[in-house]
């Protein structure tokens, strides 16, 4: 599948749900951004409930790409592995930022070797955060370069959407989600199949 492919599959997904593909992002957009808008204790709170809700985002794009129901309250089931979520969110934020003292690009690189992440935990709950973003690094070996590519086939929308004022991100910012849930499905291992012996 190419960039185009993944967008098609993407705005398919999010037709006749954007009720639930925008207020998801907005929901997560505003709790975050009231958090650290907080001050004193903002940074802090922001940085303990981001990973929950990155991991809720994943679930809700992830049902959309898959013609599953999703809700807005799905956003929340991040904080049913809150612990693992959180953690994740740490690693990630730390390892990102040790690469780009390197310089920038390492650190856009192995933003994009993390970013199946907290799709693998949603899939493997039981894993832990470290587990996860290793499991990510393997499975986008010889895939950032497709994954960046597929971003950057927005620029076009996100170009456009200073002319509207960022309103136009609302649209452009949960198809690109879903193209990014559409991307580890294309990724992810086919499930073995079990054959059953009759007695």
């Amino acid at each position: 599948m190419k960039a185009r492919d993944f967008r098609a599959k993407a705005w398919a997904a999010c037709k006749g749900n954007w009720g639930v593909a925008i207020l998801s992002f907005l929901i997560v957009a505003i709790i975050t951004g009231v958090c650290s808008a907080i001050p004193g204790v903002g940074a802090l709170a922001a940085l303990v409930i981001t990973g929950p809700l990155m991991l809720g985002l994943a679930v809700v794009f992830s049902k959309l790409i898959k013609g599953e129901k999703a809700e807005i309250a799905n956003v929340f089931d991040g904080f049913k592995n809150f612990v693992n979520s959180f953690l994740l969110y740490i690693l990630i934020s730390i390892f990102t930022f040790l690469w780009s003292l390197l310089f920038v690009i390492p650190g856009i690189v192995m933003s994009y070797a993390y970013s199946m992440s907290y799709y693998i935990l949603k899939d493997n709950p039981e894993l832990s955060a470290n587990e996860a973003r290793k499991q990510s690094i393997e499975m986008m070996r010889g895939n950032k370069w497709r994954l960046f590519c597929l971003d950057l086939s927005f620029i076009g929308w996100v170009l456009l959407s200073i002319l509207t004022l960022g309103i136009l991100m609302l649209w452009v910012s949960p198809v690109q989600q879903a193209s990014h849930a559409a991307f580890y499905e294309s990724l992810k291992p086919a499930p073995a199949v079990v054959e059953e012996v009759a007695e």
